[in-house]
């Protein structure tokens, strides 16, 4: 992979939140102010991704605060990590972005990059997922759809955010293309993870007590809830098989029978398995990123690829994981 300089590819965009029209490319980005993002958000969405909030994402991901998918757009997971953010620097946990979390944040490492594609970014790409598990089960394997999907999870993006940085751009190896640049994968090791149901939150902690990381979560659903009380980790799979068995946990469509669906980031629990022990429940990843903490799972933690991916070289046989209710 070669990271090269930033370089001005302007797009333009029409106006956010009402106010004048400005373009979405690197030097917006790069310039954003944080004093424009809202101190809350509201329940009023922006129609298009603000350069600001962008910032505000990409800046939360490097302090290990995840807002999940950066997407331009600032919803609950944005108001999650700024709570984190305060609660990793000892400041007054309130979800405002005060001058005082700004002023933490902010530096002046450029928030965009360039990225050349190269031949390895095509390779092991599938033609389609299909949501019937019996069909999944027949699969080569659960890979990437595109180019574009396999750079969106790289740099912990939103497809759409990546296509229109890049709009008209087919993503072929040799192709320079615009991104951000996010944290580079937290270090250290987890003594204690808490799965917070109230915030949808997963919260790693290290031998003193003091926060690795903060990553946003589906936890369970009402027919299938997760576990309640203390539980350790087994040990860690990368992209593993999936193993369906409808008797054991949930029955997927018409499928009576047991199958095993082959590997990949799009599998049902994506690129990475944190066995807890308590059978057929972990902390694992996910085929649908942008769908963190605004759906349901079978019981499961579920965090993006990345996030899991973290998480897991942290852990190891024996970390206790406590489920908040």
């Amino acid at each position: 992979m070669k990271i090269y300089a930033v370089i001005a590819i302007l797009t333009l965009m029409p106006a956010f939140g009402g106010a004048a029209a400005q373009e979405l490319g690197p030097e917006a980005i790069n310039t954003a102010s944080l004093t424009t993002v809202a101190p809350k958000h509201t329940a009023k969405a922006s129609k298009e991704p603000d350069p600001a909030i962008i910032r505000l994402q990409v800046l939360l991901d490097r302090a290990g605060s995840s807002p999940g998918v950066i997407d331009g757009f600032y919803g609950d997971n944005v108001s999650h990590a700024i709570a984190a953010f305060q609660a990793m620097n000892h400041l007054p946990v309130d979800e405002k972005l005060d001058p005082e979390v700004i002023a933490r944040l902010e530096t002046d490492a450029p928030i965009t990059q360039s990225y050349l594609i190269t031949p390895e970014d095509a390779i092991g790409l599938v033609d389609h997922i299909p949501d019937d598990y019996g069909e999944k089960a027949k699969m080569p394997s659960m890979g990437y759809t595109s180019v574009a999907e396999r750079l969106s999870e790289r740099f912990h993006m939103a497809t759409g955010l990546l296509n229109k940085l890049n709009q008209g751009s087919d993503f072929a190896p040799g192709k320079t293309v615009l991104v951000v640049a996010p944290g580079a994968p937290k270090e250290g090791r987890a003594k204690r993870i808490e799965v917070n149901k109230k915030t949808s939150q997963v919260v790693a902690y290290d031998e003193s007590g003091a926060l690795l990381a903060v990553y946003p979560a589906t936890i369970g659903s009402e027919d299938n809830p997760s576990p309640s009380g203390t539980h350790k980790v087994k040990g860690v799979a990368r992209m593993p098989v999936y193993r369906y068995n409808p008797k054991l946990n949930f029955k997927q469509g018409k499928n009576t029978k047991i199958l095993t669906i082959p590997k990949g980031p799009n599998g049902p629990v994506g690129s990475v398995w944190i066995d807890l022990d308590k059978p057929t429940y972990g902390i694992h990843g996910t085929p649908d990123p942008e769908l963190i903490d605004k759906g349901q799972s079978h019981g499961c933690v579920r965090l993006t690829n990345w996030d899991a991916e973290e998480l897991a070289g942290m852990v190891k046989f024996g970390v206790v994981v406590h489920f908040n209710n």
